[in-house]
């Protein structure tokens, strides 16, 4: 296929504060624009599909809370994922900063959470969060968003989503259609617009059937529209608007979310009525709105979960996004997370505390995606300030890429110790692969010896298995202080210990230990013990990998047919790629992509587990005109094929050269980012004709202050910025000795 290329003639310097050209985006449509939609007419289809199947899980039998439960109800979330419905990149991008949720074994199925009478009312989940969903075995939904009249809803856009066509519903085709070329898992319908009638909820009821007739795709609905067509929330299933849940023998819904304003009663009677219909009850996910307050949300939590009984319900949480966008900073925002999920003790195994709020995994044992070997984890929680691989920092770039989130620990944190236990965190610092490792530090002697447990698991021994633990050192020779523990699911509270060699070297080593001798039996835990005969006052480990490998690591096929879907560069040093190939006929855990450096070595540039990947930076050399860029496949034991390359071609412009020199040159603003009126400082060299116009990221003139003749030496501009939407721009001054540029942010 022909590499397209785009030259962007804009000075912005490396990096970008806004999305980058060449960005796809998470679909999102009104009704009659999806009827539009195919893959084939779609440019960012191939980067918004899932590259990860639906992973099994278990309970298993090991849970570490007596309080909580196995078979009685779960946890539905409804969390907003991106700022926005539009502009929402599919595959990450730069900056560390990103609600990476990671306490998917708490969670039944997560919807992505969006739509807007202004933007599109059908929201497509991006494959980041599809991918990490997927590999901890919960589904994710997309939305379809009806608002209220209050916020733009059109009672013509419902009609428009069940329009029919004889016997079937057009809309609801492209729906199954589009979700299973995305490859996610369902939708919420959240239907709130006034102005319906009767037929229009037989219509959406029917178009609901049509959907469980002609697809696996899963449905949840919520509690607003009754069977009159009117939006009234019931709070609870009743006779009202139980013909959304199961009419007449037919599943018409799998799950409802009850609206905030349910009762111990309302939601007892819900139960009953689910029975009576033959569902489950715990198909009824009772709403608490934790957008506001997170953990400081009242609800009855007894109403749903009486002590010593049966829980009711299952529960819906709207917007455990709080956790993040409510953090002042990255490491509050897994402080938060780990708050609202294993209670106030940072504990999952003792929830016990006068705060209301006891965490989920107080009323919910932690399920498991670890059914099988190989199995292997970095701790990747999907975002970092740099990228390892192996132990080697191949990246300094700042980013966030939810389909590189590994599965992380089960329990965060249980660390038992007759004495104080040492802490154990994500670092961010250190990685052995990817962007973060676990870390676990405080003064260790034999009296505080810890017991870390992290995962539990379900899968069986073969006799090539292997444990590996990757642990970093200061210095060849060091004591690691740890021992690598597990126990099988015939006795899950017996453990096998094993010592953790010293350092080989100063830097990551990798400790293997053979397995084998447990062939048949099944893993139940794994975990770290820390024990040292001699006190370490100040003792820190860091730990990138844990797994368990089958045999020789795997090394898969090579991806193959790599080509450049669309090249952009944005200056001399600085642009941006899309690609494409054919997947490895190998089983894949992720593929990594690179630029090769003129002196052999490579530079990390981004991962998907998909065949299209979009590389939100690359740079050159200003000597270099050709870039050699490859893509290596990696399988789930960490194994890397030969690769495939490809290459681009640069342009020189000169973009790069302009610099201030002698008396000319642009100011930074006094204040950015920038509202309302600000002033444009700069120097000309001599008089003449001098021009200071704004841009936008695509290279576009959206402004030009001023063109015409200026005297030599300092002037000033006034600009006023409210005449622009905002975004990320750049400001221009061209005379006659060149060109010179800055960006700013417009708020």
């Amino acid at each position: 296929m022909k590499t397209i290329v785009f030259l962007i003639t804009v000075g912005v310097g490396i990096g970008f504060s806004q999305d980058p050209p060449g960005q796809p985006y998470a679909s999102y449509w009104f009704p009659n624009e999806l009827l539009a939609w195919s893959a084939a007419t779609d440019p960012d289809a191939p980067y918004n599909r899932s590259g990860i199947e639906l992973s099994t899980r278990t309970y298993a039998d090991t849970q570490c809370n007596i309080h909580a439960t196995t078979d009685q109800g779960g946890v539905g979330v409804l969390s907003i994922m991106n700022p926005s419905t539009s502009n929402n990149p599919s595959q990450g991008g730069t900056g560390i900063d990103v609600y990476a949720f990671n306490y998917w074994q708490y969670v039944d199925h997560l919807t992505f959470w969006g739509g807007s009478s202004g933007e599109g009312l059908i929201l497509a989940p991006n494959p980041g969060v599809i991918d990490a969903g997927h590999r901890n075995g919960v589904p994710v939904y997309g939305t379809i968003f009806l608002p209220p009249v209050a916020y733009g809803g059109q009672i013509q856009w419902v009609w428009d989503l069940v329009q029919k066509s004889g016997s079937t519903f057009p809309v609801a085709d492209k729906l199954i259609e589009m979700t299973e070329y995305f490859g996610f898992d369902g939708w919420f319908i959240n239907q709130e617009t006034a102005g319906g009638n009767a037929q229009l909820a037989q219509d959406l009821r029917d178009f609901m059937l049509y959907i469980q007739n002609n697809s696996d795709l899963e449905i949840q609905w919520y509690d607003s529209m009754v069977e009159s067509g009117g939006i009234i929330w019931q709070n609870a299933l009743n006779t009202n608007n139980d013909w959304f849940f199961q009419h007449e023998g037919n599943l018409i819904s799998d799950w409802m979310f009850l609206n905030f304003w349910w009762n111990e009663t309302g939601l007892q009677n819900s139960a009953s009525l689910a029975t009576s219909l033959g569902r489950s009850p715990y198909e009824l996910y009772a709403g608490i709105d934790v957008q506001a307050n997170g953990y400081n949300t009242g609800a009855d939590w007894n109403g749903l979960f009486p002590s010593g009984e049966d829980h009711v319900t299952s529960v819906g949480l709207y917007c455990p996004n709080w956790t993040y966008s409510n953090a002042s900073s990255h490491q509050a925002f897994y402080t938060r997370a780990n708050r609202f999920w294993s209670g106030a003790n940072r504990d999952p195994s003792n929830t016990d505390t006068t705060h209301p709020w006891k965490g989920l995994a107080c009323y919910f044992a932690a399920r498991t995606p670890v059914t099988s070997f190989p199995f292997v984890t970095n701790f990747n929680t999907g975002q970092g300030y740099h990228y390892s691989i192996d132990g080697e920092v191949l990246s300094e770039l700042d980013w966030h890429n939810r389909s590189q989130q590994d599965v992380l620990p089960s329990w965060r944190w249980i660390a038992e110790s007759g004495g104080t236990a040492l802490y154990p965190e994500m670092d961010w610092d250190h990685s052995y692969y990817g962007g973060n490792c676990l870390k676990v530090s405080g003064a260790l002697n034999t009296s505080n010896e810890t017991m870390l447990y992290l995962y539990k698991m379900d899968a069986e021994i073969a006799p090539t298995d292997s444990l590996h633990l990757a642990w970093f050192a200061d210095s060849a020779g060091q004591t690691s202080g740890m021992q690598v523990a597990m126990s099988l699911t015939s006795s899950p509270d017996f453990y096998y210990f094993e010592d953790v060699d010293d350092a080989t070297q100063a830097g990551w080593n990798l400790f293997k230990l053979n397995i084998g001798t447990f062939a048949g039996s099944a893993m139940a835990v794994a975990a770290i013990s820390f024990t040292c005969s001699t006190p370490v006052n100040d003792y820190t480990a860091y730990i990138g990998r844990l797994g368990v490998v089958r045999g020789s690591v795997d090394v898969p096929d090579a991806p193959t047919s790599l080509f450049v879907d669309e090249f952009n560069q944005v200056n001399d040093t600085l642009g941006t790629i899309r690609l494409q190939w054919d997947h490895s006929s190998s089983d894949v855990y992720t593929y990594n992509v690179y630029r090769e450096n003129i002196d052999g070595s490579r530079t990390f540039l981004w991962a998907t587990p998909n065949n299209a990947c979009f590389v939100p930076e690359v740079t050159r050399p200003i000597t270099e005109t050709v870039t050699t860029i490859i893509v290596e496949a990696v399988s789930s034991e960490f194994g890397y094929s030969s690769t495939a390359g490809t290459t681009i071609t640069w342009e020189t412009t000169g973009i790069e050269q302009e610099q201030s020199t002698g008396q000319f040159f642009l100011n930074e603003l006094s204040s950015n980012p920038v509202t309302g009126n600000t002033t444009i400082a700069f120097s000309l060299p001599l008089t003449g004709q001098t021009t200071l116009c704004i841009h936008d990221l695509s290279g576009r003139i959206v402004e030009v202050i001023h063109k015409g003749e200026m005297l030599q030496g300092c002037q000033t501009v006034l600009w006023n910025t409210g005449l622009l939407p905002a975004g990320l721009y750049v400001y221009r001054l061209e005379c006659s000795e060149g060109a010179l540029s800055r960006k700013c942010m417009v708020l």
